[in-house]
Parts: structure tokens; sequence; C-alpha cells
């Protein structure tokens, strides 16, 4: 398998990403990472961090839903799939990832398929904190005012990482901690693979935990690195449909803010749902109760709004007024749409868009 492209440090960076689980809590047959956050699966976010962040080795572990998981991500050059046939713990899906990195000289992130949140930025910083220290393992925390759920970051009398404690494992104690572990991990390759063998399912769930690596490591005398640099909301994973909702409506935020910051009026981005694939041209005025849906196209100085629902493909022209209705399509001879054109008091054309008939498969 060829490595990845390397970085200004000359060292490689492959990635492992956990994909193999299985959410009782979303009840769903469908694989939890192909649930769609703001109209992409979760886990094509998570993928498009790590390659943003320098990673281009990328290998998901699949299990439940494997062949759905593999065919949505079947035309991704850089990926590589291993299974994981039994989900035994974050551990043991690292684990099973033995072979593909055999004899990998580089440093090996560690990241949930099911945090689309995660940031490039948050991942450079990882690797970035990792390298210049020469830690053999390092890990991203964040601080949450309601950390229940999430891995206790234990520390020494001194501030130095002492070990990630499970929240079904916590003491009383240790469930006042508010410092966490969000699963954004950072290790020598050569290091990890070694200590694998010797974790144990001692714990509550019988699993192997990833996080006991950074116990094994540290007691071996090798540094492990933590620092908190996570922002919160980056940490928000997804294990229920509250959860995608809650996520959702984050990255809704991030998309509305990207396109005001490149110069697009959001009147109510509350308001108003813009699938993370559309484009919008400068200028335009996107007006309340707006849906902008798949690889919809807007051009530039356009009106969109109120009440527009823009179906993914469509196409609008710059200048174009697009009132309340459902727009499937524009082009040059107007076809694949159900729509009056007429001249506006400012010479502009206003196309006024009518719900398609029955027939045409829009409901």
């Amino acid at each position: 398998m060829t490595q990845a492209n390397t970085n200004s440090s000359g060292r490689p960076t492959a990635a492992v990403i956990l994909a193999a689980g299985r959410s009782t809590r979303m009840k769903t047959e469908l694989p939890k990472v192909l649930h769609e956050v703001c109209g992409r699966p979760m886990l094509a976010y998570v993928l498009d961090a790590c390659r943003q962040a320098g990673i281009s080795r990328l290998i998901i572990v699949v299990g439940f839903g494997r062949e759905a998981v593999e065919k949505a991500f079947a035309n991704e050059p850089d990926v590589t799939f291993v299974h994981q046939a039994e989900q035994k713990g974050s551990g043991h899906a690292v684990m099973v990832c033995a072979d593909s990195l055999k004899g990998f000289t580089g440093d090996c992130v560690v990241i949930a398929g099911d945090m689309p949140l995660i940031q490039a930025d948050t991942l450079s910083t990882l690797i970035g904190g990792h390298r210049a220290t020469g830690a053999a393992a390092s890990l991203a925390t964040t601080t949450l005012d309601d950390p229940t759920g999430y891995g206790r970051i234990v520390r020494n009398a001194h501030g130095e990482f002492e070990k990630i404690v499970e929240h079904r494992d916590c003491t009383p104690e240790q469930l006042a901690i508010r410092e966490v572990n969000p699963s954004y991990y950072c290790f020598d390759a050569g290091t990890l693979l070694d200590v694998l063998p010797k974790i144990k399912p001692n714990n509550a769930k019988g699993e192997y935990y990833l996080t006991d690596a950074l116990e094994l490591i540290r007691a071996a005398g090798k540094p492990v690195r933590a620092s908190v640099n996570v922002p919160a909301a980056d940490a928000t994973g997804i294990n229920s449909r509250v959860d995608l909702a809650v996520v959702s409506a984050l990255m809704q935020q991030r998309i509305a803010a990207r396109w005001m910051d490149s110069g697009v009026t959001i009147v109510s981005p509350s308001n108003t749902w813009i699938d993370h694939r559309a484009t919008i041209g400068p200028e335009t005025i996107i007006r309340p109760f707006t849906t902008i849906e798949g690889h919809a196209r807007i051009g530039a100085g356009c009106e969109i709004g109120p009440y527009a629902y823009v179906r993914d493909g469509a196409v609008v022209a710059d200048g174009a007024i697009i009132g309340p209705g459902v727009l499937t399509a524009i082009d040059t001879a107007g076809k694949g749409m159900t729509a009056a054109a007429s001249a506006s008091g400012s010479g502009r054309k206003q196309v006024v868009v009518r719900r398609p008939p029955a027939q045409s498969g829009i409901a």
C-alpha cells in the first residue's frame, strides 16, 4: 500500500477511522456513518478533514453494514477498508488494522467516523504538537460543562497525563472531572503496533479500549502528550437521532457563516437550510424559510425566497429572483421546471416558481 503524502517534516501520516459500529440508540438498519448531516454522510466530513490536514492514507474500519459503507466510498482512491467482523471495542478496531500498518514508519491518527464536526485545523494542531514534542502518543482533549458519557482525563500532581477512565468505569471523584477525551489520537505507528497486543479487556464492558494503549505507552517510559485544543462543539459525536439533529444544526451554522463570509446575505440563518454541496454567488440574498438542496447552483446577485425550495441540480442564473415554490431546474430553454417569467420593476428577470404536476415525481 502506498504511504501517505509526506508533509514538511518529512514524516508520513496515516489515519485509522473507526466506522464499524452499529448505533442501537438510533434504531436504524443504515450504518450510522452513512446518516446524512446537511446532505452528506457524516463519514465524508471526517475524510475531508483528514485530507485537508495532509493525511492521504486513509484506513476505514468497517463492520455493521460494511457493504453499504464500502459502496458509498468505493470511488475514493485514497481509502482502504479493513473489516472488523466482531466489534470488541476501539482497541480491537485498531488491532484489525495491524497488517495494513505493518512496515509503516510514520504517525498514525486514530479518529471516530461519527464525529463530522472535526476540523482539519484541529488535526493539524494535534499532529504538529505531537511531532514538535517528540511524543510517542498524543491526544487532543476538550473541556465540557457536562462531560456525561465521555472518558475523563486523569492527570498527576504535576498536571501531566496519567490515564483515561471511561465514564462507566469512573469513581465518584473522577466523574467530577470536566476535561474529557473526544477520541482524537496521534501515535507513532511502530509504538502503537507494539502495545496493541498488550491491551486487555479489563473493564465494565469487557472490550479492548484504545485508551489503554496510552497508559501502556506511558508505563514503558515513553512520552504521552495530552493538550486541550479541541473546541467543545467539535467534540460532539452522534449516538442518537437527537445527536444527529444537534450536529446538523451546528453544521448549518458553519455553512451559513461560510457563505455570509463570501458575500451572501442570509436574512435568517436559523430559518434557512443549505446543503453542504450547494454553491451560491456573491451579493445573493437568501430570504427566510428557504431550502437549497444537493448540488444546486445559485448565481450572483440573486434573490431567493422567502419560502423557496431549490432542488438538487437546479441552476439559477445570475440576477434571477426566485419566489415561493419548488424550483427543479433552470436552463437557457427553461426546460425541466414549471415557472412563469416576467420583468420586475428593476429590469431583472423574475422567476415565479410553481409546484410541478404530480407526474413529475416531485411531491
